[in-house]
């Protein structure tokens, strides 16, 4: 595919969105009430640090191996309601943003797998299109079970 979009741009602009998400974890985790909320955001925001180092790897040459399997999709982030990233008061509110940013992230890799030339860039945004996926459904099975205890 030609396009005045280069791999190297599209890369930087993965990366860029990776070091986004590590701030925004590590805003929620600052936020959070509860030491379990507060471990589990550090603990996402450290999955995001290893995303952009995969990036880096690949924008230095390196290959990485593409993810096969498809994750589970349970769609409660599609039937919630939007909340504010200025006003999160809750455990439920924070479960909320992080679902509908990892679904956008989900939908991002998926988006740049299909614009890159390289079959190394495209396996590379499938394998973190698919991370993406696991951590929104880890999100939305805490909201599932939230949601069952109260």
């Amino acid at each position: 595919m030609k396009s005045w979009i280069s791999s190297e741009r599209i890369l930087d602009f993965a990366i860029a969105e990776e070091e986004d998400a590590v701030r925004f974890y590590t805003e929620l985790a600052e936020k959070a009430v509860h030491s379990a909320m507060k471990r589990d955001f550090l603990l996402f925001a450290e999955e995001e640090r290893g995303h952009r180092a995969k990036l880096i790897a690949v924008k230095e040459g390196k290959k990485l191996q593409s993810a096969d399997e498809e994750v589970l999709d349970l769609k409660i982030s599609d039937y919630t309601v939007d909340v504010s990233t200025d006003n999160i008061e809750s455990y439920e509110d924070a479960l909320v943003v992080a679902m509908k940013k990892e679904k956008a992230a989900y939908k991002l890799y998926t988006k740049l797998s299909g614009i890159v030339d390289s079959e190394d860039e495209k396996n590379l945004f499938k394998a973190l299109a698919q991370e993406e996926a696991k951590h929104k459904l880890r999100f939305e099975i805490e909201y599932d079970d939230m949601l069952k205890e109260n």
